[in-house]
């Protein structure tokens, strides 16, 4: 009867063993797989920012959004157009600043608001 609880108890080892290689290997699987999924979303989030600026660059250069070119006139010469003559400008020392008087200016006058009541 020893022999059997030996072989039992070697058989569960194995088999403790066998699920222990099993999980870290799907953990190992998993963790793999977790970065290449993140490295293939870093770089379609990438190329996905990349072509919205494309876009909308492309949208506001050349397409609808673009803005339209006014014509602008260019004035030729006439010939005959007399040059501009200066103005003269007055001396500010000749000009006469206004000078205080000793009365002082009447104020506005408050009239009281008939629909107000009391």
């Amino acid at each position: 009867m020893a022999a059997g609880g030996k072989d039992r108890d070697a058989r569960a080892a194995r088999e403790r063993a066998r699920l222990y290689e099993a999980r870290k290997r799907f953990h190992e699987e998993q963790v793999h797989r977790r970065r290449r999924d993140n490295l293939i979303a870093g770089i379609a989030g990438g190329v996905l920012i990349l072509g919205l600026i494309a876009v909308q660059t492309a949208y506001f250069v050349a397409g609808p959004g673009a803005p339209e070119p006014a014509p602008t006139s260019t004035p030729s010469p006439t010939g005959s157009m007399p040059a501009p003559e200066p103005t003269a400008t007055p001396d500010p020392s000749s000009t006469a600043t206004p000078e205080p008087t000793g009365t002082p200016a009447p104020g506005p006058t408050l009239t009281p608001d008939p629909t107000a009541t009391q």
